[in-house]
């Protein structure tokens, strides 16, 4: 494979993926289930077990390509959403389409809003494509400050990023703040990601797409319905967008398992009521004992499955990562993940019972 030498000199970093708890266990010489994944938002209920059942009925379709287009999965989306399946898009978890988003509407050059912190993602798809990130700082109140955001919209903004609940902070954006957004920029592409929007205690935004030609609504199947290793997630927009996604779609992009098992997922509301249930539960038990330790600042408002925290004085997230790591608890490294948090905070992830009290024991003893 030839690299030109402009590609081996970028200066781009690749995302930072979470660390599995077999390789914890094996580096701290700790068993296995004495291991806490708390960095990557997974569900720890697992997979929906309708999907489960789906991709193992399709396994004896593996020797033959899907329909092209994910039709019966776009369908089924449709039909639980209201949307005609011609607005729905699918690709390889909800990443692969903002890709194409930042392709299909933005230029070289080009400029794509965005709050700070955000999900890394959001950037560096921007950077790779050459395209300009332009920032709102959230600031130490980790507040959207919404005016400032709407006075960023200029002519060469051509995507904004609005995320609900936000990454890392798990707060909700008001639905009023979030239209007064896709009024001030009808000139460009509004992407609201509902990546974590189950767990909000609300139905989301998803509704908005219906009323504005400016929007387009992602979701993923790799939260709430555990199918983060099967890598789905779709879209749901105006038909001029969705056409133009289509048009940016690699053929077959997702396979016949990844089809399968997304489409049985979205029938599987008991999976869906059990993780929603025990999230809001033990995100109430977890950052209420944390408080109790006197020494540690949850950012408050988190109505997704993690909650942002800073470190006291005088600690380094990187330094506190590694000592947890130590004990077994995986949480994400604010100087590491996120752009505009660096120093003291953590972004964890909100599980059982049992992973909560390793964790709460572990900050204990910092």
């Amino acid at each position: 494979m030839y690299l030109s030498s402009d590609a081996l000199a970028s200066p781009l970093v690749p995302y930072t993926a979470g660390l599995t708890p077999e390789f914890v266990a094996a580096k701290y010489n700790l068993p296995l289930d004495q291991v806490s994944k708390l960095g990557s938002a997974e569900n720890h209920f697992g997979a929906s077990p309708l999907a489960t059942e789906a991709v193992t009925r399709t396994l004896g379709r593996l020797s033959a390509y899907p329909e092209w287009s994910a039709r019966v999965l776009r369908e089924k989306i449709g039909a639980k959403y209201g949307y005609d399946p011609d607005r729905v898009v699918c690709g390889c978890g909800e990443t692969e389409i903002m890709s194409w988003v930042i392709r299909a509407f933005a230029a070289a050059g080009d400029k794509i809003l965005m709050h700070e912190p955000c999900f890394p993602l959001y950037h560096k798809i921007a950077e790779a494509e050459g395209r300009v990130p332009v920032f709102q700082p959230m600031g130490e109140d980790f507040k959207f400050h919404f005016d400032d955001f709407i006075e960023k919209i200029a002519p060469d903004v051509r995507v904004v990023f609005v995320t609900a609940p936000h990454s890392p902070t798990g707060k909700m954006p008001a639905e009023a703040d979030v239209r007064r957004v896709i009024e001030a920029a009808r000139d460009a592409v509004v992407v609201l990601d509902e990546a974590y929007v189950h767990f909000s205690g609300s139905e989301g935004y998803i509704h908005l797409a219906r009323e504005y030609d400016n929007v387009i609504v992602m979701r993923t199947f790799s939260k709430v319905f555990g199918l983060g290793g099967l890598r789905v997630g779709f879209a749901i927009g105006h038909p001029r967008i969705a056409s133009a996604l289509m048009r940016m779609k690699p053929t077959w992009n997702l396979g016949q398992l990844q089809i399968a098992g997304a489409t049985a997922a979205l029938d599987d509301d008991a999976h869906v009521a059990k993780t929603v249930a025990m999230i809001a539960e033990m995100r109430e038990l977890v950052t209420g004992a944390i408080r109790k330790l006197n020494r540690f600042r949850v950012i408050e408002g988190s109505k997704a499955n993690f909650f942002l925290l800073q470190l006291p004085e005088g600690y380094d997230s990187t330094v506190v990562w590694g000592r947890l790591l130590a004990k077994g608890v995986i949480v994400k490294d604010g100087n590491i993940d996120f752009r505009g948090i660096q120093g003291r905070f953590l972004r964890i992830d909100v599980a059982p019972r049992p992973h909560m009290e390793r964790l709460v024991a572990a900050l204990a003893s910092l």
